[in-house]
Formats: C-alpha cells, structure tokens, sequence
C-alpha cells in the first residue's frame, strides 16, 4: 500500500502540474448509460425516500478530491458525488444529495432518510451488523503534516507519543489513534492527544499555526492536498487497509442493483473516467464486492 500510496502522490502532483485536473471541467458530469441489468436487480418491495430519485448522503465537509463545492457556492462535486451521479443514472432515476455530517449518516440510513449513504465510508465487521456495502474504492489512511513539520515520518504508535492529532471522531481513523495511544500508555511513553474538528478550514488553520502537529485521515484527501497547494505533505500511512462502499439499510436488498450498476459501469468505463479525474487511479476496483471482509481492530 506504501507504493500505491507513492504512485497516486505522483499521478496527483503531475497531474496538477500538467493542468490536467480541472475543476471547472469536473463540474460536467459524466455521461453515463442507462443500465438495464442493474434495473432489474432493484427489489420490487423496494420504496425510495422519494419515488423514482435515489436519495444519496454524502459529505458535508470540503474534503477534495471526495466532496467540494463547485464554483456556485451551491454545487457538490468530487468523486463521491460523481459516483452517486454514476448509480442514479444507471438505475435510470433522478439523484438527490444531501449533504450530511459524518456523525448522522448511519442513523438517517437506519431511520430510511437516505437510500444510500456515500460519505467515504469504510467496510467494518461491527458496520456489517447494520448495512450491506458494495465496494467501489479501496482506500487507506494517512498522516500527514506541515510541510515544514521536522516530524520525518509516522509509522508506529512511538511516532505518535505527544502529538496533537486532528481526526474525525466516530472514525476507523479514531479507533486507531486510541488503540496506539493505549500501546503508548504501556509503554509509559505520552499517548497523543487527538483534536475533534468538523470543518477543514479549521483542520488547515490548526495545521498551519501549530495548534495540531498532525492529520489522520483518507490518504486521497491526504495526497490531494499535499498537491494542490505544498502546504502539507504526507509522512506515513496508517497501519489499516480498506474497502469503501456504497451504505444501504441491512437486508432491504438494493445492496445487489448497486453493485451491478457499478460493475456495468466499470465494463463501459464510465467508472474509471470519474476515478481519474479525481486522481484516484490508483484506489480502483476491477468488481464491486458485497460484503467482503471488513477491517478489524483485534490484531
């Protein structure tokens, strides 16, 4: 994962460097076929939120390359809406979004608010207690910090010992900075103290003026932002690998017509154009899986 890690850096900041990732281009969606086989896979029991529309979560944070705001100041792009955009037209419904906080998804699937939920989230054994996910995405997390930061690398819970670390609360990121911090007690060495931002401009101004020493989090946001602007750059991965995926309700069945509207936009490619014009190359799936194996946090 340190070499797919390294490959989507460089794809990303030559990719920028070039100008071939345009923000204002990404803003047309990608045109994409109305699929049959995955229509029919759509249980008959079903009922959407709103008939005939997939009702679609999704960030309400700006975390490029996964959510943003178009020019409009109204707008979300990035590549998880892109996907959204991708489901609802293979489905051969209307799309609505709405944008969520990362703390609120899980209820507004269980409660029937949302169709789906696309917040970049993460297959996990307890979550697939609740939610059927079909995978689009296999991710990982990152450390990432002020460019001019003198911490050289992070690879293990002794690099984390008295750092302030920003990360999102109620994520695998967090679980894995509290069970390092619980190494480090251990070891008597100082556990990290972890800092619970909701907003990324407050992640940026924590970062800059020293008031946090690091981010943990997605490494496509991690390597995003490293490239965009210099301002960051990323110094280690965490010790967890992912899949992402689509988030349905347990057991109602729509699990099965995303996941063969994903494969039928992978086979036509459709998939693959929202993927690079993100700069995730390099986080791409050849299938989409339901259900696989998720992360555990005993090992």
């Amino acid at each position: 994962m340190k070499q797919g890690l390294l490959a989507l850096l460089l794809i990303t900041t030559g990719s920028f460097a070039a100008g071939q990732i345009d923000l204002q281009a990404n803003e047309q969606p990608i045109s994409v076929q109305r699929d049959e086989a995955a229509i029919a896979k759509i249980p008959a029991n079903y009922r959407f939120v709103e008939p005939g529309t997939l009702t679609v979560a999704i960030s309400a944070l700006n975390s490029p390359p996964l959510a943003l705001l178009a020019s409009d100041n109204r707008t979300r792009i990035g590549s998880d809406p892109d996907i959204a955009r991708l489901l609802a037209q293979s489905l051969g419904l209307k799309l609505n979004l709405v944008p969520t906080a990362w703390e609120d998804w899980p209820l507004g699937i269980t409660s029937g608010r949302y169709d789906v939920a696309l917040v970049n989230i993460a297959v996990t054994e307890a979550r697939k207690q609740k939610f059927d996910f079909a995978t689009y995405r296999a991710d990982s997390l990152a450390f990432s910090v002020k460019s001019s930061s003198a911490i050289p690398a992070i690879r293990s819970a002794q690099d984390l010992a008295g750092r302030k670390v920003i990360v999102g609360s109620g994520t695998n990121q967090e679980r894995i900075l509290l069970r390092w911090n619980e190494e480090n007690r251990v070891a008597g060495r100082p556990p990290a103290q972890p800092i619970y931002l909701t907003d990324d401009a407050s992640g940026n101004l924590y970062i800059q003026s020293g008031r946090a020493d690091v981010v943990f989090g997605p490494q496509s946001v991690a390597a995003y932002k490293a490239a965009l602007n210099g301002t960051t750059k990323v110094v280690g991965m965490g010790p967890k690998k992912a899949w992402v995926a689509t988030t349905t309700k347990k057991g109602n069945g729509l699990v099965y017509a995303l996941q063969a509207a994903l494969d039928g936009a992978i086979a036509r490619g459709e998939y693959q154009q929202v993927l690079a014009r993100w700069g995730e190359q390099g986080e791409g799936v050849e299938r989409s899986l339901v259900n696989p194996p998720g992360i555990t946090y005993d090992e």
